[in-house]
């Protein structure tokens, strides 16, 4: 009987250790952590991606800056920087290929949040002013990819409310000149949008710069739902070259568009190339206005 006995206490120790073990080993294991939903801006032909804002939630929150601690930086190259990771490319609102993680370097000294790519689409080619987005966040926009020349009436009609701001602003212009002017459709309903970057010789060493989001209204016509105007004189240049300016330096260029809150309204997102860094703005829909709705400026080093 005492054998038995002690039989059974050996045996509901033994229980108890395995058990105590697995929950050892169960807690001793770390929680695999997921990465969070992040937009990058492609650049460089394709061939790069640059941080431009997390989502949380429906709303957009800052990256890491390249002005960050070294730490800061490295741990978010080891999480969104594995060479081999792939991201949907965003182009004209919707999943339009892949924009796979090349190499990294936490350490390189103009580009330490930034990473090299390989971008992949049947709808486009990136190339100069032909930029892109790339993302992890889920994509509500089922519908296929809106992004197109414009029209020479759309054109036409962009560039009148194009002119009318340089007039407002006391300016005459002799010749328009453009960046790029991008027809999108933001909502699917058929009337695209225009998106452009324009600009002026006020004089020899003077630029006059505009950006404007133009809307179809309820008589088939073109009104402008943000415009944008900066003069830009030489000496306003960090290099002391305005020709550095008429290349596309300062200039708030469209990357596309994307829903990052799921309203069935899509947010544009826009570019400004400086000479230490870049500058990202988004622009939300509201009454009728596109208005911004979010903003992040990039450190990449001293010029």
């Amino acid at each position: 009987m005492n054998k038995q006995i002690g039989r059974l206490m050996i045996l509901s120790l033994l229980v108890v250790g395995l058990i105590s073990t697995n929950t050892l080993a169960q807690k001793g294991k770390p929680a695999v952590k997921t990465a969070k939903p992040i937009i990058f801006a492609v650049l460089n032909d394709g061939k790069t991606v640059e941080p431009l804002a997390y989502v949380n939630r429906g709303k957009l929150e800052n990256p890491v800056n390249g002005s960050d601690d070294s730490g800061i930086v490295t741990a978010f190259g080891k999480s969104y920087y594995k060479p081999g990771t792939a991201y949907k490319m965003i182009f004209g609102g919707s999943n339009a290929g892949t924009v796979k993680i090349k190499s990294s370097d936490p350490k390189a000294e103009c580009s330490s949040n930034m990473a090299d790519v390989a971008s992949v689409s049947s709808k486009t080619t990136l190339r100069g002013m032909v930029m892109a987005l790339a993302t992890n966040a889920a994509v509500s926009n089922k519908a296929a990819s809106y992004r197109r020349k414009p029209t020479p009436a759309e054109r036409s009609e962009f560039e009148a409310l194009v002119r009318s701001v340089f007039v407002k602003n006391k300016l005459t212009p002799k010749e328009l000149k453009s960046q790029n002017l991008t027809a999108l459709d933001v909502n699917n309903d058929g009337k695209a949008e225009l998106v452009g970057t324009y600009w002026i010789d006020v004089d020899r060493k003077t630029r006059g710069l505009v950006f404007m989001i133009a809307d179809k209204g309820s008589n088939g016509k073109y009104v402008a739902g943000h415009s944008d105007y900066r003069s830009i004189d030489e000496e306003g240049t960090m290099s002391g070259d305005i020709k550095n300016v008429d290349e596309g330096v300062y200039h708030e260029m469209l990357l596309d568009v994307f829903d990052y809150d799921g309203d069935g309204t899509a947010e544009i997102f826009t570019y400004v190339q400086s000479f230490e860094g870049a500058g990202f703005t988004a622009y939300k829909r509201d009454s009728g206005k596109w208005t911004n709705a979010y903003e992040f400026s990039n450190y990449h080093c001293g010029y």
